[in-house]
């Protein structure tokens, strides 16, 4: 069955995500029971295991939410023990040529489409569903996103637009941003030039655009979405902690006198 969070994707619609970077799965659990679309699980910046991932990933079922995983890197080996684990969707960080591209996708699918080993877990609910309908449906249904985080990937954007895997294309502003010698500058004119030039191409090939911030402000967030963005993580949860935490202590201390 198709999720909701494909056929928001394939239908071009506005689609609200979160982070998570820290380890314990009731974040997720809390961030799946809240109405956002999908809840991102990181495995590129953070210490998280497979067995972390993999209770994330049961948590964000829990509250009811779907989820995608951004792997360490282009690794099918890697890839397939993701698959494996049943998230929503995965998302591959910087993709620059249609080879990688290529790789990434073929690693996402079964014979003879592409490479995925056989060996479903927790995806098949262990055995409770049929492993070969799950076979002939996952090419199909899972949601793959391709992370634009350098010039090289705009350059190769019109090539790689042409994938008919990828249901959306994401910056990561600030490692394209330093791809350009501009690193901590995601905003300046160059780095927008760049952006507006991809979701063009991107837009004109029907794909959904998505962008990965951690800051989750109106005008941070509007910024994106007048940009033709329809795909917006925002927010990390370690950020929401620590915003909350210190507004609180701001609160104590103005009542205290301190």
């Amino acid at each position: 069955m198709m999720s909701k969070l494909k056929i928001k994707l394939q239908n071009r619609e506005p689609v609200a995500g979160t982070h998570v970077f820290l380890k314990d799965p009731c974040i997720s659990e809390m961030f799946g029971a809240l109405d956002y679309d999908c809840v991102w699980i990181d495995t590129e910046h953070t210490a998280m295991d497979l067995e972390t991932v993999e209770n994330h990933l049961r948590a964000v079922k829990a509250g009811g939410g779907e989820s995608i995983v951004r792997v360490q890197w282009n690794d099918p080996i890697f890839v397939k023990r993701i698959l494996e684990m049943g998230p929503t969707g995965i998302l591959f960080p910087t993709i620059n040529t249609p080879e990688e591209l290529d790789l990434a996708v073929r690693s996402t699918l079964y014979p003879p489409e592409g490479i995925r080993g056989f060996g479903p877990m927790r995806a098949i609910r262990y055995g409770i569903d049929d492993s070969w309908d799950y076979t002939r449906r996952s090419n199909k249904e899972l949601v793959r996103f391709s992370q634009i985080e350098s010039y090289i990937a705009v350059e190769n954007m019109a090539e790689m637009v042409k994938n008919p895997y990828v249901d959306c294309f994401i910056f990561g502003p600030n490692d394209l941003s330093a791809s350009i010698g501009r690193l901590g500058e995601p905003y300046c004119q160059e780095v927008s030039d760049l952006i507006d030039e991809a979701i063009r191409i991107i837009s004109a090939a029907g794909k959904s655009i998505g962008v990965a911030t951690g800051d989750w402000s109106e005008e941070v967030v509007g910024y994106w979405h007048n940009k033709g963005i329809n795909c917006i993580f925002a927010g990390l949860d370690y950020l929401h902690l620590l915003k909350g935490a210190q507004e609180g202590l701001a609160t104590l201390h103005k009542v205290q006198g301190r």
